[in-house]
């Protein structure tokens, strides 16, 4: 694995996405605020290059993804652009993004071990409320708005909204969302438990930095050990979880660091993660 500090990707005028490593995070920036962040081939095929560098960079301990401007995380799909491509005679998607630009997109990293936390601000909306609810964290402003449109257009939440938000939410409730189109408000989506927390827009930066935070305290490799557990784990029986083989887990019960942190506990001090 490939190692850092703080750099940025090369800078075009013409970018989609920004993309910023400082601190042991990585900031990644949906950048088309003028068209509410909606995703077109190239948005995928940048975020797919960002992804791949992010789990790749060992000095990453978390990545946060964003929409650019304060009305939008993203819309979803750039429907103006799958309006072309229908014209075009380009074939119709549905589930996953398999020979799509920018496969395997985040909906489908499902091996990511980085966690990251969706920051929210205004409209989380179809591929946009999947890409949120294929993240580890939501921190959302008030003002912000999450549904899964699709049915009203002719498609399918085909990003995995069908299937995760499914699985986040009792299966009525999902399902009254996913059949209706019907937006959540923030508050709704916290109540639900699909945000971890909602602050007004002034507070959001600061919110999402407390998460960060926590997150730096704790040691890198048993943060990927948990994720990889739980993930792959989730369509496990229960004994049959306890059972199976993680390698990230091993990785870290052979580390320096599992050692670290029972030792700077006995000596009342902070344990210093070196992520071996």
């Amino acid at each position: 694995m490939r190692t850092g500090s703080t750099s940025r990707a090369p800078v075009s005028r013409d970018r989609r996405v920004r993309y910023e490593k400082r601190d042991q995070v990585a900031w990644v920036t949906l950048d088309r605020p003028a068209v509410l962040n909606a995703m077109d081939a190239r948005t995928h095929e940048e975020l797919a290059e960002i992804w791949d560098d992010v789990e790749a960079d060992d000095s990453v301990r978390v990545a946060v993804l964003t929409g650019a401007g304060e009305r939008a995380f993203s819309v979803g799909q750039d429907l103006r652009e799958r309006a072309r491509l229908d014209q075009a005679g380009v074939p119709a998607t549905t589930f996953g993004s398999r020979g799509q630009p920018g496969w395997p997109r985040l909906t489908e990293r499902f091996d990511l071990t980085t966690p990251v936390i969706a920051r929210v601000d205004g409209y989380a909306l179809g591929g946009g409320f999947e890409l949120a609810l294929a993240c580890d964290i939501i921190v959302a402003s008030d003002r912000s708005v999450f549904g899964l449109p699709e049915a009203r257009l002719g498609l399918i939440p085909g990003a995995g909204g069908a299937f995760r938000l499914a699985r986040q939410l009792p299966l009525k409730t999902a399902m009254g969302y996913l059949l209706t189109g019907r937006h959540l408000t923030a508050d709704l989506a916290l109540r639900h438990g699909l945000a971890n927390d909602v602050v007004p827009a002034a507070e959001l930066d600061r919110c999402v930095a407390g998460w960060i935070d926590d997150l730096l305290r704790c040691a890198p490799l048993s943060l990927r050990a948990i994720k990889e557990a739980v993930h792959r784990s989730l369509h496990l029986p229960l004994d049959a979880a306890f059972d199976t083989t993680y390698p990230w887990e091993t990785r870290r019960r052979r580390s320096r660091d599992a050692t670290e942190g029972p030792l700077a506990f006995s000596e009342k001090r902070e344990p210093m993660w070196s992520g071996t």
